[in-house]
């Protein structure tokens, strides 16, 4: 199996419409066909359905697209490596966050190193924290902002200062919403939308002291600009933080913290015994710069 094979299979599926993949990547329509073939043939499952419409992906395709798409970014990142030892500082630093109030930090960061280096371009990848680890773990990401509680063991990392205040988001007439602050007794009674990330949604029902089936939980959310259009639409008052509310605020709701007070940071994170790109090891220095600073 060629790198340039899966770069042929994309195409398709992007395209949806063998005429038009062919084109985009300058070969004939038989070539292409014959090739996704010899693919299928490889692999002993067939990846594209054909039909009149155009290509839709298999189950098998659907899987096999989204590995493919994690080697090509994967070998494009390895070719760009050593392009940059050959020039001067670019590239291309790729970023995992999710959204906290450590954003703002990051965004800090990312700005004065690009005064510096205004050759090295940015990605941002905004996701949960287990989603940033496992990019992080196949070397597509090179540093994560991740909120606690987060696995360090196989990091460098470095915890921010600012605290992040657990709390309840909920429509301005919400029968609690003129209350300064709300017990978690109080909260169980109304429709609840629930980080899904595991580890905060066990932490969360432990707060509860509670069993999700006890609970009514019509919806989950990974990040919170989704939650609070749904929590807008009345669905329900959503457990969130503070932090990354900031970055969502909307005149029509209501965050009320949490009584007795749960409380997270950010921690921003990066591989242990890696070989970074020039580009990423600088921006590694600027992290460690910002932390030498943080422990004066």
């Amino acid at each position: 199996m060629e790198l340039r094979t899966l770069r042929y299979f994309l195409a398709a599926a992007q395209e949806e419409n063998i005429t038009r993949a062919a084109d985009f990547l300058h070969i004939t329509q038989p070539t292409l066909s014959r090739q996704i073939m010899d693919l299928e043939r490889e692999l002993g499952t067939t990846l594209i359905n054909r039909g009149k419409n155009g290509l839709t992906l298999t189950d098998d395709g659907i899987f096999f697209r989204q590995r493919a798409e994690e080697i090509v970014e994967l070998a494009d990142r390895l070719e760009e490596s050593f392009v940059e030892k050959n020039t001067e500082v670019s590239g291309t630093i790729s970023i995992g966050a999710t959204e906290s109030i450590g954003s703002r930090l990051f965004a800090r960061l990312i700005r004065q190193f690009s005064e510096k280096y205004p050759l090295v371009r940015f990605h941002l990848y905004n996701d949960m924290a287990d989603y940033i680890k496992d990019r992080m773990d196949k070397g597509l990401i090179d540093a994560g902002l991740l909120l606690e509680p987060v696995d360090t063991s196989k990091y460098d990392y470095i915890r921010l200062s600012q605290k992040e205040t657990w709390g309840v988001l909920m429509r301005d007439d919400h029968p609690l919403a003129g209350q300064e602050f709300i017990t978690l007794e109080e909260i169980v009674r109304y429709p609840l939308i629930l980080p899904l990330r595991e580890r905060v949604r066990a932490e969360i029902l432990n707060w509860l002291n509670c069993e999700e089936k006890d609970l009514n939980v019509p919806l989950s959310y990974t990040l919170l600009s989704n939650a609070v259009l749904l929590v807008e639409e009345g669905l329900g008052c959503a457990f969130c933080l503070d932090g990354a509310l900031a970055i969502h605020s909307s005149p029509r709701l209501r965050f009320l913290p949490v009584r007795p007070e749960h409380t997270t940071r950010s921690v921003l994170v990066w591989k242990k015994n890696h070989l970074f790109s020039p580009a990423t090891s600088l921006f590694i220095q600027e992290i460690n710069m910002m932390r030498a600073e943080m422990e004066r």
